[in-house]
């Protein structure tokens, strides 16, 4: 199966359709106040109407209600959640035939303890930070992710990842897809387009 790469933190039109155009396949749309990156459904609706339809429209949400969880599909065409705070396997069930991937952040190998009790499509792995939920742009130990591999749950590799490391990474981990953030990025919320495309020539090329 041929890799997935999705980019993150999607903020406005430009940065989506140069995505898109780049080469990849999913974007990712936050709906977490605290981020910098945190979008509008409005807003988020507005970019999602202009990408073509093979491109996945992931939501990202950080311990959110159901209702917004509900309200934020109705209003803007997302097609895949993906749930980054601590929501549990039960709320990860709540949406039907909708795709589902859960995001653990992974501090050591007591992080990976609570991954099984999540039967969802996927299984994000990102690096811990105290002060951060994502786009830290910094990397965890990822023979730990190699550990998950052996599981058989398709994984979602993040964190710390940009064209000068995504080709390694994917030769040593094998996930089902990479997401990159921060790491294509001028400043938070807007993409560097050079890098956009490094990354993932880069990405593919493993």
């Amino acid at each position: 199966m041929d890799l997935k790469i999705k980019i993150c933190g999607i903020t406005n039109r430009d940065d989506a359709l140069a995505a898109v155009d780049a080469g990849a396949d999913a974007l990712g749309f936050i709906f977490y106040k605290p981020s910098p990156r945190n979008l509008s459904r409005e807003a988020a609706a507005r970019i999602i109407q202009e990408l073509p339809p093979f491109v996945t429209k992931v939501g990202v949400f950080v311990d959110s209600s159901e209702d917004f969880v509900r309200q934020t599909l109705a209003e803007c065409g997302v097609d895949t959640l993906q749930f980054h705070g601590s929501e549990s396997p039960e709320f990860c069930t709540r949406f039907g035939a909708l795709k589902v991937w859960k995001a653990f952040r992974v501090q050591n190998r007591a992080s990976l303890q609570a991954l099984p009790a999540y039967q969802t499509d996927a299984w994000l792995l990102d690096s811990f930070a105290p002060d951060k939920l994502g786009g830290t742009g910094a990397a965890f130990n990822w023979d730990l992710a190699v550990e998950v591999w052996m599981l058989g749950r398709p994984i979602i590799l993040a964190g710390g990842l940009s064209p000068d490391n995504v080709t390694d990474v994917v030769h040593r981990v094998r996930p089902y897809a990479v997401d990159v953030s921060s790491g294509v990025e001028s400043a938070p919320g807007k993409k560097d387009q050079a890098k956009l495309r490094a990354f993932i020539q880069a990405a593919r090329t493993a």
